[in-house]
């Protein structure tokens, strides 16, 4: 489908999904954004629900101004996979000691590392840049000094809710049982904690009085307050690469300990909350995408379904409508506490047969009818990205 415009609002608001299908809460956020004066348009993904400041599933592009509500609190958040030569017909019948060889080596939910990863001690992970990032963490907001062990003890670390780790089969086409790895995580407590304070600093700007919602606040251009958030956003993204990139290394090993034979492609890695700085039309902006991923022309990407129906590998169509965008996920259509009341675990372990996960009332929150339809997500931007492999998990590791 092509995009169908929200009525009521002074910037272009491009909804890629039906605009009366949004929950109500949702809409009046997007309302909300169109009418910002810096606003120059926003492209709302079929994954789009209600969120906090922003509507997840959103794209907007600003001019001379970025909303860090806009971003999120997991700055930088996102996910990695790559493509194994291991088959299904090379993977034992019980997968549950694979499961558990996982999270005996990436610590998941709250827990940290007893001590730092040593870069040099990964086998796999890239090596270069690793002082200069952490020297420069000196530099960012100094209310969040003395977190820095705390942020070298989470790195690598895969943290709760919806972040997951996967073993996964390709379904169809003539790679049709090839095992692929995936991984969803972010900024871990580092990325939420300089959010949060940032989020703070622009309530309080003058500029800001009398905005439809106070969690839209902006800083803008060429002031110290933005200067100041620009060096912690653009470290704390790069916190969150480095986060996966060392779980995906870790990952791969563990695989490579189990199946001393295998290869791994070149790994595919996104962000899908995080800000980027962008030209169209020839004007340039800065786009926050809260809940999608860049959908370039030729740029290959990670849509993830839930814990129990799959994921798509894409690649973007380039469409300048959408800022080049697409879904970051399924996207959830009832709340985590909604999902509680209505879900047991009866009915988790029959929405996830066939998966090696957990089954109990910890996740129930994470249950795939918690979800949209990911079919329906996906055939809903199909003028945003072409499929280029469908994925079924048959581990999934979640904290």
């Amino acid at each position: 489908m092509s995009f169908t415009p929200l009525p009521g609002t002074r910037a272009p608001v491009r909804v890629w999904t039906d605009p009366y299908a949004i929950e109500p809460q949702a809409a009046q956020q997007l309302r909300n954004i169109g009418a910002l004066p810096w606003v120059e348009g926003v492209a709302v993904m079929p994954d789009v629900h209600f969120g906090k400041g922003a509507t997840v599933g959103s794209v907007i592009a600003m001019r001379q101004a970025v909303s860090p509500a806009a971003v999120g609190v997991d700055i930088g958040c996102g996910m990695s996979a790559v493509r194994t030569s291991l088959t299904a017909a090379d993977l034992p019948d019980d997968l549950a000691g694979l499961r558990s060889a996982i999270e005996a080596t990436i610590p998941v939910g709250f827990a940290k590392r007893a001590d730092p990863v040593d870069p040099r001690r990964v086998r796999g992970l890239e090596q270069r840049g690793w002082a200069d990032f952490w020297e420069r963490f000196g530099a960012l907001d100094k209310r969040v000094a003395q977190l820095e062990t705390r942020a070298q003890r989470q790195l690598g670390t895969l943290g709760g809710g919806n972040h997951f780790i996967e073993v996964c089969l390709e379904q169809g086409g003539p790679e049709a049982g090839r095992v692929w790895l995936m991984l969803h995580s972010g900024s871990r407590n580092i990325g939420k904690e300089l959010a949060e304070r940032h989020i703070g600093i622009a309530r309080g700007l003058p500029h800001n009085a009398g905005l439809p919602d106070r969690d839209l606040a902006v800083f803008l251009a060429g002031t110290p307050e933005m200067e100041a958030y620009r060096r912690d956003l653009w470290w704390a993204q790069e916190y969150a690469r480095r986060n996966r990139a060392v779980m995906l290394a870790l990952l791969c090993n563990v695989v490579r300990d189990e199946f001393p034979q295998v290869g791994f492609d070149e790994p595919i890695s996104c962000h899908h909350n995080y800000v980027a700085e962008e030209t169209y039309d020839g004007l340039d902006v800065l786009v926050t995408r809260k809940g999608a991923i860049r959908a370039g022309a030729g740029d290959l990407g990670i849509i993830p379904g839930s814990m129990g129906t799959g994921s798509y590998i894409v690649r973007g169509k380039g469409n300048p409508d959408a800022y080049c965008s697409a879904s970051h996920g399924a996207g959830r259509r009832m709340s985590r506490g909604q999902a509680k009341r209505t879900y047991n675990t009866a009915d988790l372990v029959r929405q996830t047969a066939g998966v090696e996960c957990r089954k109990d009332a910890g996740v129930v929150d994470e249950i795939p009818a918690a979800y949209k339809d990911i079919r329906q997500v996906m055939a809903q931007q199909e003028d945003l990205v072409e499929v280029v492999a469908h994925l079924k998990q048959v581990v999934c590791v979640k904290g």
